[in-house]
């Protein structure tokens, strides 16, 4: 009887990791595809991979593009048939309890040099799409000191203008 519950455990668990290594690969096809679209000027198929609510930060401290902004702002860029080229080097996805939403980081390759990325991806009608996607400019530690002297005054600047505002 032990030997039942033992091998009933080992395979619910393992259906279990098999689930979510399925739910992986669609998801990581999914930030694939979605960076693979931007790379070839594919709009529709760019902002198919998005939730109709979907949020993209830029690396700009005021790039925080609502879906529909973001889609007028980047829609000049894919006319032109030149958006932008990101290719993932590396990716950890986090597959939530309940199983209709992830969490993920990536390091990329990007005309910025290595960049990363991180966000949310939700199921929306069986299918994940980005919900969230957040953009950095990876900084070498030691080369953190000389960024704030270039973008000290900008900064400053910005951060008078924000606090204004609260």
């Amino acid at each position: 009887m032990k030997h039942k519950i033992l091998i009933l455990g080992f395979l619910t668990m393992s259906l279990g990791l098999f689930a979510q290594d399925a739910e992986k690969d669609e998801i990581n096809n999914v930030l694939d595809g979605w960076h693979l679209a931007a790379a070839n000027a594919d709009f529709e198929a760019y902002f198919d991979k998005m939730t109709e609510d979907g949020v993209f930060l830029g690396t700009d401290a005021m790039e925080n593009w609502q879906n529909d902004e973001f889609r007028k702002f980047s829609k000049p860029y894919f006319d032109k048939g030149k958006a932008w080229s990101f290719t993932a080097v590396g990716r950890n996805i986090y597959i939530g309890e309940s199983g209709d939403f992830a969490w993920f980081d990536e390091l990329l390759d990007t005309q910025m040099k290595i960049c990363r990325g991180s966000g949310v991806v939700k199921k929306v009608n069986g299918q994940w799409k980005i919900a969230h996607y957040v953009l950095s400019i990876a900084v070498p530690n030691e080369n953190v000191a000389e960024l704030i002297q270039i973008k000290e005054e900008k900064d400053n600047e910005l951060l008078q203008e924000l606090k204004k505002k609260q």
